[in-house]
């Protein structure tokens, strides 16, 4: 492991630790003394080892292969939930060390499959864990797409930075814009969701929740809280916070014409958003239930995942098409990511006109960029698709192996590969994972693991194990 992985792993054990006092201080304030003892082990635990890695590992900055820093990605996925399952472990008993593993998974991926059917009976400092886990996940995955950058092509790169390969300089500034924003943002969630009487406590949960594209919730009474009009309008503004790049609203502030590859995305994805938004008002606007559909349309784009019990049924296809397609590709969300799916159906209808009409020259780039995209970068999007294809089959195949009938495996496994919660949009809210088998568990912590990771490495790393020359 290069030594640039420890000092990342240790930022990341010190961050889970800070959480930890955090969750400290909440349980002396409110005497919710039960697993304070379980906080300060955790605490003690990862800001030593926090503390180690950054320190006793002096790190000179060297340029780190690509593989390296994929291999570092997926280690953290791996080790960083092995901190964050410990209050789950000592707080709960007779639980056992794989539903620990797989609700810490599941929060730090971002994805909200819980093992806990009955929230209102969990301690209030274990919902704080839980919502915490998926805040830390979130910020690792932004740091995770700064590491792969290199994955993507030119036209995406542009709209973070104007440097294409990232110097120790470059790479500090934006990691503390990630910072600074991430929170500045997390913030405003809290005091827009604050604005429709939402308690403390449930705003600061949600906000977590919501920033990362989480699907954890801090009680089984969503429907209540956001009953009026104005509170689903208030979430449905919030939840597409994590679906626009996380430096969208900077890039705005400080927009100047000649960067103007900083905003395309964005404002690409945006009329794509519009567009589904007007169809969805005109096609499934009865009953007038359409707030309703509005929270699953931003829930599902942002891949967050939660809903209303009130939603038509008839719709689970088209919001699990939401999921697959997802979010800006530098934000919280998962999917194949829109301008990749737009670019590729371009570059192919392109190249079917190009047989018809041989004498006619297309060009394979959106409206708002200036830079066609390059056959290598279309390559890289098809490889993708693959990817998710076969991750889809092999997810599916090991559900249905496990006793769940296909059509359940096949949403459950749309919503693992995307990190997406289960929920009545989908019809999947009433599965039970904690009677999950083992199998099945296992299967949904490799994929989840999978989904967060951007679906090209997973070529990378198979290419270097399994193809050595």
């Amino acid at each position: 492991m290069n030594k640039f992985g420890f000092k990342y792993f240790g930022i990341f054990f010190s961050i889970i630790s800070f959480f930890s006092f955090f969750n400290i201080i909440y349980s002396y304030y409110f005497n919710l003394l039960n697993n304070l003892n379980n906080y300060i082990f955790t605490f003690g635990i990862t800001l030593i080892i926090g503390l180690f890695l950054i320190i006793f590992n002096k790190y000179k900055y060297e340029k780190i292969s690509l593989f390296d820093r994929i291999l570092i990605v997926l280690t953290g996925y791996v080790i960083l939930p092995l901190a964050i399952s410990i209050p789950y472990f000592f707080s709960l008993d007779n639980l056992g060390f794989i539903n620990c593993y797989f609700e810490a998974i599941s929060g730090f991926t971002s994805t909200g499959f819980t093992i806990f059917n009955e929230l209102d009976q969990l301690d209030q400092t274990l919902i704080l864990w839980r919502s915490s886990s998926q805040w830390i996940g979130g910020l690792y995955f932004l740091f995770s797409i700064l590491l792969l950058i290199d994955l993507f092509d030119e036209n995406l790169k542009r709209s973070l930075t104007n440097y294409i390969s990232l110097n120790s300089s470059e790479i500090f500034k934006q990691v503390f814009k990630i910072i600074v924003i991430y929170l500045f943002m997390t913030i405003l969630i809290f005091i827009l969701l604050k604005l429709v009487n939402l308690r403390s406590y449930d705003a600061y949960n949600y906000s977590l929740s919501i920033i990362s594209s989480g699907g954890f919730m801090p009680n089984s009474n969503f429907d209540l809280i956001f009953s009026t009009d104005i509170s689903k309008i208030i979430l449905s503004i919030s939840m597409l916070f994590s679906f626009f790049s996380l430096f969208f609203i900077f890039n705005l502030i400080f927009f100047k014409k000649k960067n103007i590859n900083f905003l395309s995305e964005d404002i690409n994805i945006l009329i794509y958003l519009l567009i589904v938004i007007s169809l969805s008002f005109i096609f499934f606007n009865y009953d007038n239930n359409f707030l309703n559909v509005l929270v699953s349309i931003s829930s599902s784009v942002s891949n967050i995942g939660i809903s209303f019990e009130q939603v038509p049924k008839n719709l689970f296809f088209v919001f699990l098409v939401l999921v697959i397609l997802g979010g800006s590709f530098f934000s919280t969300s998962s999917g194949l990511r829109v301008i990749k799916v737009l670019t590729l159906v371009k570059f192919s209808l392109n190249n079917l006109l190009s047989h018809s009409k041989p004498n006619q020259i297309y060009s394979n780039k959106l409206s708002l960029n200036k830079v066609s995209v390059n056959i290598s970068d279309i390559n890289k999007y098809f490889f993708a698709i693959i990817i998710f294809i076969i991750s889809l089959f092999l997810i599916s195949l090991l559900l249905t192996v496990s006793d769940l009938d296909f059509e359940t495996s096949f949403k459950l496994g749309i919503l693992t590969i995307m990190n997406t919660v289960n929920s009545e949009m989908y019809d999947l809210a009433n599965l039970d994972f904690y009677n999950f088998n083992i199998i099945s568990k296992i299967s949904l912590i490799i994929f989840m693991i999978i989904g967060r990771i951007e679906l090209l490495s997973v070529i990378i790393l198979l290419k270097k194990f399994l193809f050595k020359n």
